[in-house]
């Protein structure tokens, strides 16, 4: 690490044609020596034009490659690009996201300071037009992410997991690949991996990227509920307690839906569902206002069926996959597999 190591970027892309372009650019346009960079394109079978594009990009500049990704998921893409990528340092990437000028620089030197075993910046969404903003918003609030730190863009510190991730080569060697099984989390449980064999996982805010999220209310909820499908697979797997922040969102949904059917034979199932709706009702106001004092007025009206989708999307999520893996012990459906932004769900 005393002398400038070669740095592979590994991007797992699927019908990506209006973001790929501008994102390899952006990563090769980085302040980091531009010979001791490559960009590895892993391109999930794409359908609309994505792998024209990253050919062009590839005969431009030959620090760029794309290789097949077979799977057409985020698992299998980061694997076969890790596979053909010759740095030893790896660093994931994604086409929704855009980079400081000095990301690569910045987890370089981060990974140098602190001796961890992976490091990251804080997860900021950037939303674009009015909804996008709301959603963006809303992502930065602790109502909405259970306090996780991973989203305060001030923290610095030790976390169990940090976004998309810059890890030295021999990590992999040492604890496997991504488990390709996993549609969502896949960075969830790699950490967690990561973690039991006493590696060390660092966030901070000098690494500064900006996560475009979903546009829509529809596209949002399918999202979050497979992070929570997901979620459920992952502790499964590794047979490890469910965080509290977890659960609260599958309890609160099983409970509003849940206690009406014990109406006709129990007064108090009624006054718990009301005193538990208003209760949700009043933090999901007093959350929205909070988060259009920071982000504009103007997004209020949005908020509340932002911050709704968020929970009940995960809670859900989460209730299907104790269903799915735990009850009946069936695979996933297809919806927990597809992808959910709209341009993906148009191709398949």
């Amino acid at each position: 690490m005393n002398s400038v190591p070669v740095v592979s970027i590994v991007i797992p892309c699927r019908n990506e044609v209006e973001h790929i372009g501008t994102c390899v650019r952006s990563l090769l346009a980085q302040d980091f020596p531009a010979p001791q960079l490559e960009v590895i394109v892993a391109d999930g079978m794409s359908e609309d034009g994505t792998r024209d594009v990253v050919g062009r990009l590839a005969q431009e500049d030959a620090r760029v490659t794309m290789v097949e990704n077979q799977g057409r998921i985020v698992s299998t893409g980061l694997n076969a690009a890790i596979g053909a990528a010759r740095g030893r340092i790896i660093i994931r990437a994604d086409a929704h996201t855009e980079y400081a000028p000095d990301y690569v620089s910045q987890c370089v030197a981060v990974l140098r300071e602190t001796g961890a075993d992976n490091v990251g910046g804080p997860w900021v969404a950037k939303g674009k037009g009015l909804m996008g903003r709301a959603i963006a918003a809303a992502f930065q609030s602790s109502f909405a992410v259970g306090g996780a730190r991973g989203h305060d863009a001030s923290y610095e510190g030790s976390l169990d997991t940090v976004y998309l991730g810059c890890w030295p080569r021999e990590v992999f060697d040492r604890i496997g690949l991504f488990d390709e099984e996993l549609v969502r989390n896949q960075d969830d449980e790699f950490n967690l991996r990561l973690s039991r064999a006493g590696g060390k996982i660092w966030q901070s805010p000098r690494i500064r990227s900006w996560y475009s999220p979903r546009g829509s209310l529809g596209e949002l909820f399918r999202q979050q509920m497979q992070y929570g499908y997901w979620k459920v697979r992952v502790i499964q797997k590794h047979r490890m307690p469910a965080s509290i922040r977890h659960l609260i969102p599958a309890l609160f949904v099983m409970s509003v839906f849940l206690l009406p059917v014990l109406f006709p034979w129990s007064a108090l199932a009624g006054w718990t569902w009301l005193a538990l709706a208003g209760t949700y009702s009043v933090s999901n106001i007093a959350a929205s206002t909070m988060a259009a004092a920071r982000h504009g007025w103007g997004l209020l009206p949005l908020l509340p069926p932002v911050f709704a989708c968020y929970h009940f999307g995960y809670g859900c999520g989460f209730l299907r996959g104790i269903w799915d893996f735990a009850i009946v012990r069936r695979g996933p459906g297809f919806s927990q597999t597809k992808l959910t932004r709209r341009l993906d769900a148009s191709r398949g």
